[in-house]
């Protein structure tokens, strides 16, 4: 699933392949894309970059026009050079970038849209964003605050809100309570002040880890899976995350899991690793109890 790591070396790589190249072809399989290429076509814009922000993908065109795209849980970019046999079938292409080059395809991406600054500015998905965790300057004082504004809410579903902080998904949300040995139904107000520090530093730590190519100004796209512990071994890549009822790697207790928040989304973590601060044992055992007894009804 695509998280803000995900969406950071997408823009990444497809800004070091486009940028400053002219479009030679366009395509979509969305009709108020091409409604817009129609009335202002793209084919001779030149790519002035890309860029992610949080889970968003922008493609800046020149004459103002700027092309934005959500991955959600199953679209993704793809980089190919001119000629070379696509990975996915046509019929999951939504979007077709080709320069002399190259060709960026965008498959199964659900959110795309055509803006031009002035519009993009009064969007207002995007602008809302916290701080972008991949961000070059990242406002950790602001980041704060907005955690700290959420204080009834379980931090599992706090790092998950983009409105908060941009960039984190579900797997880097459990990875990164896991990391800071924080119980991720825990809420805000039960966190000291050295606790939201390490959830941020964690935070940043991972996911500039999962954004280094080492790869210098090449166009080099990343395959590998996530990764929190650094083993190289890829059945170890993760502490807790899909590994309900396995041992702890640290402990060797079973990892629990979860589903949590108005998603229901699956939340990992290790019962003796990551202890419930006492004021949060007694509001789940209050909220377990009052569980039972709509079910007794």
């Amino acid at each position: 699933m695509p998280e803000g790591d995900t969406i950071f070396r997408s823009a990444r790589t497809l800004d070091r392949a486009l940028k400053g190249h002219t479009l030679v072809a366009f395509d979509t399989a969305y009709a108020p894309l091409a409604s817009v290429n129609d009335n202002t076509p793209l084919v001779g814009r030149m790519v002035e970059r890309v860029e992610s922000r949080g889970k968003w993908l922008l493609i800046y065109f020149s004459g103002d026009l700027i092309l934005i795209t959500h991955m959600l849980m199953s679209g993704s970019w793809h980089l190919y050079r001119r000629g070379e046999r696509w990975r996915r079938t046509r019929s999951h292409m939504r979007i077709v970038l080709s320069t002399a080059e190259y060709e960026a395809v965008a498959f199964d991406v659900p959110v795309a849209r055509f803006h031009s600054e002035r519009s993009l500015e009064r969007q207002t998905t995007i602008p809302k964003l916290g701080p972008d965790l991949l961000g070059t300057a990242f406002a950790t004082d602001e980041a704060i605050l907005r955690i700290r504004a959420q204080a009834e809410e379980e931090i599992a579903n706090v790092l998950l809100n983009q409105q908060v902080i941009a960039g984190i998904g579900n797997v880097f949300k459990s990875e990164i309570c896991f990391a800071c040995q924080i119980h991720p139904f825990r809420h805000v107000t039960s966190l000291s002040n050295d606790e939201v520090d390490c959830l941020l530093e964690s935070s940043r730590r991972l996911m500039r880890a999962n954004v280094s190519d080492g790869a210098g100004d090449g166009i080099v796209t990343y395959s590998g899976g996530r990764r929190t512990t650094g083993a190289s071994n890829p059945g170890a890549r993760l502490f807790v995350y899909g590994r309900q009822g396995r041992p702890c790697r640290r402990c060797g207790s079973a990892i629990l899991m979860r589903k949590q928040g108005s998603g229901a989304r699956s939340t990992y973590w290790c019962p003796i690793c990551q202890p419930m601060a006492d004021a949060d044992r007694v509001l789940e055992g209050w909220s377990n109890s009052i569980r039972r007894r709509k079910i007794g009804c």
